[in-house]
């Protein structure tokens, strides 16, 4: 006999379930024990079930039919969501037709007296004005750098002409403490070498991290106070393909400045691009970690290949040589380079700094880095104390000729001889013929043509 039959036969006692009976039994109301099998809460299922598809089709209907489509279908104008693929930033050797957008940096620092020049290059640079990003930093300015910008930068952007206007414009104001003057000596005299290069590097990266945006796939350093370059040289160094060029941004062309025949023509301006040397890396170990190599300097004698001297007559305009050190004039760069972490280093990189450190962090980092010797553009002359010298002792024999000749009676007491415009930059008389400014120059002798590595 079962338990539950003996507890049944009893007369007022309560119905009680065994805990050891199955689920699928419960007792009536009038004591007797039934089968209910296992469907005791199928309506509550049944119903949540229809409740669940209700609300799903709801939702879906609202979502546009993409309840399942993930975060990529979200409405980015209302999230303000921006998304990025760095991989469709690639540089290309024809980038205008590849639409390649080009940054185009440009330091200022009292540059008030080029920027009028500098802004006859912007005009007619024949890279797709649409697709140049132009941005500036001011700093340590004492003369008319802002306002003028400002000006020259409205006329631009206002200009008749559709082409003349740049896809975007920036401009970034910052002061660095910057000590050391702005003339020839001041700039180049050796003492100031160190502490010149790191605050300028320094002032490069704050450009360059503001204005770097993911749609660019180059960088284009260019310094204001460039006389005469060709109007296609943004494309001239893009199509080598090279990840650094110079003098103007990532292919090398080296910067000769003009001088007055009575200075002896021509001579080399830029010798931050060169090659390194066995004498300058057993330099460098024998330095301080923290000083700063500089070329041109008796008190650095590092023997280097710089590419200012490698220029030949007759020489290929296409020819390229490997570098270490760049100079800053004007470089073509791969924005890649700077996302891959090589920058202007405002310390002693490898006993370097600035733009000479950019090259040899970009090596480091196995960049290509190469500069064109017989590609040139031409920096303004800017005398040096020597020049003045120089100059001073013209003027001087100029006023015992005039009163050797007055005095013998050959000559008219109203001729004169006007020395002073002599040294005139000769590069400056042509600033309206620099559409047929060649890439060639067949007048300087060759000290020495620069190996490949």
């Amino acid at each position: 006999m079962r338990l539950d039959d003996r507890l049944k036969k009893s007369d007022n006692r309560l119905s009680i379930r065994s805990p050891f009976e199955p689920q699928r039994y419960r007792y009536s109301k009038c004591g007797k024990l039934i089968y209910v099998g296992q469907n005791r809460h199928r309506k509550q299922v049944i119903l949540a079930i229809f409740a669940g598809l209700f609300f799903f089709a709801t939702f879906h209907f609202f979502s546009g039919g993409n309840f399942f489509s993930g975060p990529s279908s979200y409405d980015a104008e209302a999230f303000n969501l921006h998304v990025y693929d760095l991989a469709n930033s690639h540089a290309t050797r024809d980038g205008a037709t590849h639409g390649d957008r080009v940054l185009l940096c440009i330091p200022l620092r009292d540059a008030a007296n080029h920027l009028p020049l500098m802004f006859s290059h912007l005009r007619n640079l024949t890279y797709p004005h649409s697709l140049l990003d132009l941005s500036f930093l001011v700093s340590d300015s004492k003369d008319r750098t802002r306002e003028m910008l400002d000006e020259l930068l409205l006329e631009l952007q206002l200009d008749e002409d559709p082409y003349m206007h740049y896809n975007g414009v920036e401009i970034f104001e910052k002061d660095f403490g910057q000590m050391v003057g702005q003339g020839f000596s001041d700039r180049h005299g050796f003492a100031a070498q160190g502490p010149r290069r790191k605050l300028m590097g320094k002032a490069r990266n704050w450009l360059l991290t503001s204005a770097l945006k993911p749609e660019h796939s180059w960088v284009y350093w260019r310094d204001a106070d460039i006389e005469r370059a060709p109007f296609t040289i943004i494309e001239d160094l893009m199509k080598h393909d090279k990840d650094v060029i110079v003098p103007t941004l990532t292919s090398h062309i080296d910067v000769w400045r003009p001088l007055p025949e009575w200075l002896g023509g021509e001579q080399p301006y830029d010798l931050n691009s060169w090659q390194e040397s066995e004498a300058a890396l057993r330099l460098a170990d024998q330095l301080p970690e923290d000083e700063v190599i500089v070329e041109g300097y008796a008190e650095y004698a590092t023997w280097r290949p710089h590419l200012a001297y490698a220029r030949e007559a007759n020489g290929d305009t296409e020819q390229l040589v490997d570098l270490d050190g760049v100079g800053g004039v004007s470089i073509l760069a791969k924005a890649k380079v700077f996302r891959a972490g090589a920058h202007f280093p405002g310390f002693a990189f490898l006993n370097h700094a600035e733009t000479e450190g950019f090259g040899k962090m970009s090596r480091s980092l196995n960049f290509t880095v190469a500069g064109l010797p017989h590609y040139v553009i031409w920096h303004i002359f800017e005398p040096s104390e020597d020049d003045q010298k120089l100059l001073k002792e013209k003027q001087e024999e100029a006023k015992a000729k005039k009163k050797e000749k007055v005095d013998s009676g050959k000559g008219d007491s109203d001729a004169t001889e006007d020395v002073l415009s002599e040294p005139r930059n000769q590069a400056s008389q042509d600033r309206t013929q620099e559409a047929e400014v060649e890439k060639t120059d067949n007048t300087v002798d060759v000290s020495h043509v620069l190996p490949g590595h």
